[in-house]
């Protein structure tokens, strides 16, 4: 059965770069790690009016995040933070106000983009909110893959990807006193 690793990737698009290295992380992930996309596609933009009568997606995404061991975000750089998107998934999953489905989860972040920073400051900013959300967040090693169109079928970035996967699969599976 293993830990159940719900991947939510901040971008739409059916074939972006972030899907596709989320796609290679679960292709990669360590024995006892199952990695499964959880999908933001279908929620309503979060309006507190809402609340009160919470949409089927919403119930479908909070149910499948609190089903999960463990959270892994796959994030893009949109103008220097993360995707509004995402921010909305992050919204919708901490509400109505009382039901956090993200509280006491263990999570990491990575992200791949075009420039030579990858991700890092998309990934500073949901590290923040996550924190705020009550998420803990694998803090090493940081994980901004400068993206390329053959990067991941290169030597160098599996070894470098599976660094980052062992660091999360033994964060995730580390027992809190």
């Amino acid at each position: 059965m293993g830990t159940q690793v719900g991947c939510i990737t901040g971008s739409l698009a059916r074939d972006s770069i972030n899907r596709r290295l989320a796609r290679q992380l679960a292709e990669m992930a360590p024995g006892g790690l199952v990695i499964s996309e959880i999908s933001i596609a279908g929620l309503p933009l979060y309006n507190y009016d809402l609340d009160a009568g919470i949409p089927d997606a919403v119930d479908a995404f909070k149910a499948a995040v609190e089903a999960s061991d463990a959270l892994l975000f796959v994030t893009p750089e949109y103008n220097r933070s993360i995707p509004g998107v995402l921010k909305n998934a992050l919204d919708w999953g901490s509400r109505p106000w009382g039901s956090n489905s993200w509280h006491g989860k263990r999570a990491a972040v990575v992200g791949t983009g075009l420039n030579s920073a990858g991700t890092a400051v998309a990934q500073s900013h949901l590290r923040g909110i996550l924190g705020y959300l009550g998420v803990t967040v694998m803090g090493a090693p940081e994980t901004c893959l400068p993206w390329h169109d053959d990067v991941l079928s290169q030597h160098v970035t599996h070894r470098y990807l599976t660094r980052f996967l062992d660091a999360f699969a033994a964060h995730v599976t580390t027992q809190t006193a």
